[in-house]
């Protein structure tokens, strides 16, 4: 999960603790879907940092209540996230745990200060030779720049302007990325309909398995 913290979102900050709330909330309520999901917070503006390492859905870290700085840095966040991601999978793998492709969360207005960079640092977060590289749902608030998280969103894309709440966005997003033997066993099924406001759906990853 991660999560613009820079002043431009100090507005939204309480919406979002509030959606991720909502979603430990919803994903607990089906023991079947909790007991296989973790969950790692990183925040980012100029810089990116890790609020909650990798951690079953037990608790979930606040974001801060202010917005902490001027500048949103796409880049770092991007560079951050695949050295965190990469390193979470290499010890999940040596505890011989079952590693599926992760989904991560990105949370933002969509406005970056590095327009000119972050690209080169998605495209190696998403490059597809690195088979840990994470589908990528994202979520905007406020004036979110609908290009941008278009381009980020290689899964799912969504706007909070649309009606749609965080929680139940990032409960079915989950539910959708499950391989489907785990959807089966699932006891509540918490995404048969999509949520109102999804832009886009599994453009160049449609039908990628997990």
């Amino acid at each position: 999960m991660a999560c613009d913290v820079s002043l431009s979102m100090t507005d939204h900050l309480g919406a979002l603790n509030a959606g991720l709330r909502e979603f430990r909330g919803g994903i607990h309520a089906d023991p079947a879907v909790a007991e296989r999901v973790l969950c790692c917070v990183v925040g980012f503006a100029e810089t990116a940092y890790e609020v909650q390492p990798l951690y079953p859905l037990d608790d979930l870290a606040r974001l801060p209540e202010r917005g902490e700085s001027a500048g949103t840095g796409f880049g770092p966040a991007f560079v951050f996230l695949r050295k965190a991601i990469a390193g979470d999978v290499r010890a999940l793998e040596a505890h011989r745990l079952r590693v599926h492709r992760p989904l991560m969360f990105f949370l933002s207005d969509g406005c970056a200060t590095d327009p000119t960079t972050w690209p080169a640092a998605f495209a190696a977060l998403t490059d597809p030779a690195w088979a840990s590289r994470p589908r990528v749902v994202a979520f905007g608030v406020g004036d979110a720049d609908e290009d941008t998280l278009g381009r980020i969103g290689t899964f799912r894309t969504f706007l909070a302007r649309d009606g749609v709440r965080l929680g139940p966005a990032l409960i079915a997003s989950v539910m959708r990325a499950l391989p489907r033997a785990d959807r089966a066993r699932s006891v509540h099924d918490l995404s048969t309909s999509r949520p109102r406001g999804a832009r886009t759906m599994t453009r160049n990853e449609k039908g990628a398995g997990s």
